[in-house]
């Protein structure tokens, strides 16, 4: 495998992903973006190290449920720093820029494509590092295919249900499609 720890090559990742944002669109870099490129992978590097201390050998239900929990936390947690227009991830840059700004599909599925975009790349990359196809399910198992699939529905969701609203006002329109309604009236 390689050589470098999970948290300094999720990092090097993201910082061949923020050119993509530097040239198509910088409105999504910012101070988000920059905690997100050098603090998640490791804190993401510690937090699977401290989990496999007090969750040793977890059976099949606890797994499960630890998916399920996750990925709700992970798109809730999404929806709002999404929201809240102080940057993002370079890698949620990619598909809000291909959404939003280049008009190809609406988040959600853009975000699907994206994701299968990378569970596919891996699984090429551990392919051409020698290791056999038979060994595929043991980087992509049944929760990468999950999270690739419903990570984009599910962060629409929390968007259109709790996070613009609550930005927002009761609707889902934003600050600016209330301005021009009011002057409509």
């Amino acid at each position: 495998m390689i050589p470098i720890d999970f948290g300094t090559l999720y990092m090097i990742a993201n910082v061949v992903l923020l050119f993509f944002s530097l040239i198509f669109d910088r409105h999504y870099i910012g101070i988000a973006t920059f905690i997100n490129l050098f603090l998640l992978g490791y804190i993401t590097q510690f937090t699977y190290s401290f989990l496999q201390t007090i969750i040793v050998n977890p059976g099949m239900p606890l797994r499960i449920a630890c998916l399920v929990i996750g990925v709700v936390i992970i798109c809730f947690g999404s929806a709002f720093y999404m929201t809240a227009d102080l940057g993002v991830s370079t890698y949620d840059a990619v598909a809000l820029i291909i959404s939003k700004i280049w008009k190809k599909g609406q988040f959600q599925y853009v975000r699907i494509i994206t994701d299968l975009i990378c569970v596919i790349t891996g699984a090429i990359l551990f392919l051409a590092a020698g290791n056999h196809f038979a060994k595929i399910p043991t980087i992509v198992g049944i929760g990468t295919l999950i999270t690739a699939f419903f990570m984009g529905p599910l962060i629409e969701f929390f968007n259109v249900r709790i996070a613009r609203p609550m930005l927002y006002g009761k609707g889902t329109d934003s600050a600016s499609d209330k301005s021009v309604k009011e002057s409509e009236e």
